[in-house]
Parts: C-alpha cells; structure tokens; sequence
C-alpha cells in the first residue's frame, strides 16, 4: 500500500486539493467512469451533500458504501 497522493479537483468552479490513498482514487474513478461522470462532478456531488465531514473523508465513505454490499 502506498502513501496518500495529493491531488487537485475542481468544485463549482474553485480549485481544491483532496488528499486520498492510491486504491482510493482508483476505486473513486472508476465509480464516476460507471457512472459516466467527470471526476469533479462527482466530487461537487459528493461536496453538496457532505455536511460537517471533510471532502477526503466524505470520498472515502462514499466509495466505501458503494462497494459494500448492501
């Protein structure tokens, strides 16, 4: 397992750094390519409906209960 990674995402017009272990990132993109969505519309979607959490944390939860079985 590798490190965090860094990386930029545009929301709602303002760029932003979202800062997400490699197997996440993977696994966030390919849930948007699925979904036939750019990466940052998916994270503005994501934003939108995060409340108090961070934007990392609220990507992570996301891709969590998209691949958890329900």
């Amino acid at each position: 397992m590798n490190g965090p990674e860094k990386h930029s995402l545009t929301l709602h017009g303002h760029r932003t750094s979202v800062t997400l272990e490699p197997e996440f990132w993977k696994a966030f993109r390919e849930i948007a390519d699925e979904d036939g969505k750019a990466i940052n519309l998916l994270a503005a979607e994501i934003d939108a409906e995060r409340g108090d959490a961070n934007l990392a944390s609220a990507i992570r939860v996301y891709v969590l209960r998209r691949f958890r079985p329900a």
